[in-house]
């Protein structure tokens, strides 16, 4: 089992979308950057765990916990010229972006980025890096339970 902290902007999909989606379960669609698509298609499996982190947001961090509901697939939105995610260059032949669905496991409280800049045990996440911005990346087993056990109860 692998674990990943996912960024979702939460005007676009939140943690309370995903907890009142069906089956608790939304499309992770939009990654149009290479390194995060690669994680979803090549790394992902279904019943991985995710913490669900909301940025570009006034208090960005973790909102809730979550696991990798099925295997890549391609993102529809990169074949819809409507979409703001549309890519002229990908077809249906060879798609260019991929989606993985992800289903909701319990909101928690909000563990903002300010609060994990705070505490060394996770000081080595990717997210907590100076210039990180892929909006998917690997989080270690330790970080993981490090995480879950800030927000037990929560």
């Amino acid at each position: 089992m692998q674990y990943w902290l996912m960024k979702s902007e939460p005007d676009e999909v939140s943690i309370d979308d995903v907890m009142s989606a069906k089956d608790k379960t939304v499309p992770w669609f939009g990654v149009r950057n290479y390194q995060a698509r690669n994680f979803m298609r090549d790394a992902m499996q279904e019943g991985d765990g995710v913490l669900f982190y909301h940025s570009s947001c006034p208090e960005p961090g973790i909102a809730g916990i979550a696991e990798v509901a099925s295997g890549p697939y391609p993102d529809a939105t990169q074949f819809d010229p409507k979409s703001h995610y549309y890519d002229a260059k990908a077809t249906q032949e060879q798609p260019r972006w991929i989606s993985v669905d992800v289903k909701g496991v319990r909101k928690t409280r909000l563990l903002s980025l300010a609060e994990m800049r705070t505490l060394p045990q996770l000081a080595d996440m990717v997210v907590l890096q100076k210039g990180s911005r892929l909006s998917i990346t690997p989080v270690t087993a330790a970080q993981w339970k490090q995480v879950l056990a800030l927000l037990k109860g929560a």
